[in-house]
């Protein structure tokens, strides 16, 4: 057995015991030379964009070769910088899923263009090609890109999808922010060949995620798309601030466009530093954990485990389970009360975007609407899933779950 591997836990949670303390969803997993190298730079003097963020450019680059890259302040200032970048102008439409979280559909309408959302596959709920295509050949919206989302950390139908933008002419935007450390027949997500100026790939380093700055993002791309964002990121002056006030540094600098205040800050990438140069051990303990649940649910006709494709590496930065309603005798939500009473943290990811208010009401849709994601969303609870997780806490997750199951299966 190898040291990423989950045994067996000696004491698991039983079928009527409740654990000891509460098992949170998510948590971050920050190390003693993740706090040091923090506390270096609050030491150094220089705590805004400086030498770590260059260095932090430079590695994470190199992790997903070949791409440029652009440390910012979020993944949600990621992709619209990309959109930026990309040439989206406003009063156009940008094409996504309803299966995401809503800054996905934000930066969209901050750009000043429409999401049309399309849905997504039953199987890993990314977004479906099939239904990206008839929205573009259905000729109803000015289509200006399309923004996947890699969900889960499960990458999307890569080649599909972008030979559909090929075809169209239409630039692509990424939302990695699940699957830094996912790939894609064999190429990182984020690589994006030199050559390639209509594509970007945008990573939150949220707290949560695979790895983490805290808050921050990067948009991977090629050198001329991240070069624009980068001077989009800094309020579109032609220096940022360590060309400045740094020892090689200038005043002078001139404004070429009304940027934005995007960047990150050296105090970030030290921790995201430190956090990359784990990644790998990180991404085979999450691996871990996912296999482990897959073989405890074995056998639970009830609980449908994510799919994870031949030709793909999962991030797994989420397990989203669905459950097989008819074959219970409670909804999602009472699962979800069950299993924290239990002791259990979970999430939903997520509620579909064209239900909630906001753009529901702004843009009509219906009940109807977008079927395999609305029905989806009903059954969909994501587990626990991050390295800080011991191997008694992945039985507890899938004890509890199991003895959920047990209380309210539906008998014929």
């Amino acid at each position: 057995m190898t040291e990423t591997e989950i045994p067996p836990a000696e004491t698991p949670l039983t079928e009527t015991a409740r654990r000891a303390g509460f098992l949170p969803f998510a948590l971050p997993t920050v190390e003693e030379e993740d706090i040091e190298e923090v506390v270096g730079v609050l030491r150094s003097g220089w705590l805004t964009s400086g030498p770590e963020i260059k260095a932090f450019e430079q590695e994470l680059g190199a992790e997903v070769t070949p791409a440029s890259a652009l440390a910012v302040s979020s993944g949600t200032a990621a992709m619209h910088l990309a959109l930026t970048s990309l040439g989206v102008t406003p009063g156009r439409s940008v094409i996504t899923t309803p299966l995401t979280f809503c800054s996905t559909a934000h930066v969209i309408e901050q750009s000043g263009c429409r999401p049309v959302f399309v849905d997504v596959e039953p199987g890993t709920l990314n977004l479906d090609p099939v239904a990206v295509r008839a929205a573009l050949e259905h000729g109803r919206h000015d289509v200006a890109a399309i923004l996947p989302v890699h969900y889960g950390g499960h990458p999307c139908e890569l080649d599909e999808i972008l030979g559909i933008a090929a075809v169209h002419g239409l630039p692509v935007v990424e939302d990695a922010a699940h699957a830094f450390g996912a790939a894609f027949r064999g190429t990182p997500i984020g690589a994006v060949p030199g050559e390639d100026e209509h594509r970007a790939v945008c990573f939150s380093l949220y707290a949560t995620k695979n790895i983490t700055s805290g808050e921050g993002g990067v948009l991977t791309g090629a050198r001329p798309v991240v070069d624009t964002a980068r001077l989009w990121s800094q309020h579109g002056m032609s220096r940022d601030s360590w060309q400045r006030y740094g020892p090689r540094g200038s005043w002078d600098y001139e404004v070429v466009v009304p940027g934005f205040k995007y960047n990150m800050s050296d105090l970030q990438a030290a921790l995201a530093r430190t956090q990359l140069r784990r990644w790998r051990a990180l991404q085979e303990r999450r691996t871990a954990i996912a296999r482990r649940y897959t073989e405890l649910f074995d056998g639970l006709d009830e609980v449908q485990v994510p799919e994870c494709r031949p030709h793909v590496t999962h991030a797994w930065h989420l397990f989203p389970v669905r459950l097989r309603l008819p074959q219970l005798t409670i909804g999602r939500a009472e699962f979800i009360d069950e299993l924290r009473r239990l002791g259990i943290g979970t999430s939903v990811h997520f509620i579909p975007l064209h239900q909630q208010p906001y753009y529901r009401d702004r843009y009509g849709h219906g009940s109807g609407d977008l079927p395999v994601a609305s029905a989806e969303f009903e059954r969909l609870i994501s587990l626990p899933i991050y390295p800080r997780m011991s191997a008694a806490d992945v039985e507890d997750v899938a004890a509890a779950v199991r003895q959920v199951v047990a209380a309210h299966r539906r008998r014929s």
